[in-house]
């Protein structure tokens, strides 16, 4: 599964593309602000009857050609409909896990007409409630004060980029509820494929997302929703989950139990399955 670089000249940005299976075209919007799509790979297991493209965004991975004052929600959004665009696909749907949600949801919401079902994975709709409950939710986990502290500097942007891979090295047990030599080993192995930026994270965080929200606009998403998201996670508990079904016309939540914040990594059959559930039961829906 090889990547190349599609330039989109109009976007002053090239984004670096992978595709693999044919089918029904899903667009892959990976997480972690200053990282890249590798984290969604386990998802290649669903390429038999999908189509699936992934993709660094601009200022992230190997991504290339974008300065980071340009990472703004308008550019994220009309980025993936120019790749759209650039890959001659008129409708599509769309996977954002994470930081990834937050831009498959302002893009559902600015393209309404282009995206035909939505699968957010382990995310959000409102930043405030990601900065002020992560400390709060690893401190009754019993981290340390040095680890929530951490924790609260990452997510408000207040994190010097050098001390990026550290705090990542004190957190890393809070990204998976199995603690075992096996599951840690898997997790290292990924992480050894990541095209990290520091910077972008930082720049993100303090500025992109600074006071982020979409629950009072998530009345607006009309398409089928599907969220699927760790029972364990620490960014993204159950609550945020039931909060967002709440808000959204259309949802279904399907909750992946002892998984934290990547139940591709720690269940990928289970989190699969619940994928192509729901994107075949609405495919049969709409087709009728």
């Amino acid at each position: 599964m090889r990547g190349r670089l599609i330039n989109l000249a109009s976007r002053g940005v090239s984004l670096f593309v992978r595709a693999v299976g044919d089918g029904y075209p899903i667009l892959l919007m990976h997480g972690g602000l200053g990282v890249d799509h590798t984290t969604l790979l386990p998802m290649a297991r669903a390429s038999g009857g999908f189509r699936l493209i992934f993709y660094d965004h601009r200022c992230n991975g190997r991504s290339k050609g974008a300065a980071l004052y340009s990472l703004t929600w308008e550019n994220l959004t009309q980025d993936a409909e120019a790749l759209g665009e650039a890959l001659g696909i008129r409708k599509w749907a769309v996977l954002g896990h994470s930081f990834g949600g937050f831009i498959a949801q302002e893009y559902a919401l600015r393209f309404p007409e282009r995206i035909t079902h939505l699968i957010l994975m382990d995310t959000g709709a409102d930043c405030t409630l990601v900065r002020e409950g992560v400390p709060a939710v690893l401190k009754n986990r019993g981290y340390t004060p040095s680890q929530v502290e951490a924790a609260r500097q990452l997510f408000t942007g207040e994190l010097p980029p050098g001390k990026l891979p550290v705090t990542m090295i004190k957190l890393r047990k809070a990204y998976t509820y199995d603690q075992s030599l096996r599951m840690q080993l898997r997790v290292f192995v990924n992480t050894l494929r990541i095209r990290s930026r520091a910077d972008s994270c930082k720049y993100g965080f303090n500025t992109l997302l600074k006071n982020w929200s979409a629950l009072d606009r998530l009345g607006d998403i009309k398409i089928p929703v599907l969220l699927v998201a760790g029972t364990e996670d620490f960014q993204f508990p159950p609550e945020h989950q039931k909060r967002m079904k709440a808000k959204l016309p259309n949802a279904t939540y399907v909750p992946i139990e002892r998984c934290s914040h990547n139940p591709l990594v720690e269940a990928p059959q289970k989190t699969i399955e619940a994928i192509k559930w729901f994107m075949q039961c609405e495919m049969r829906v709409t087709s009728r």
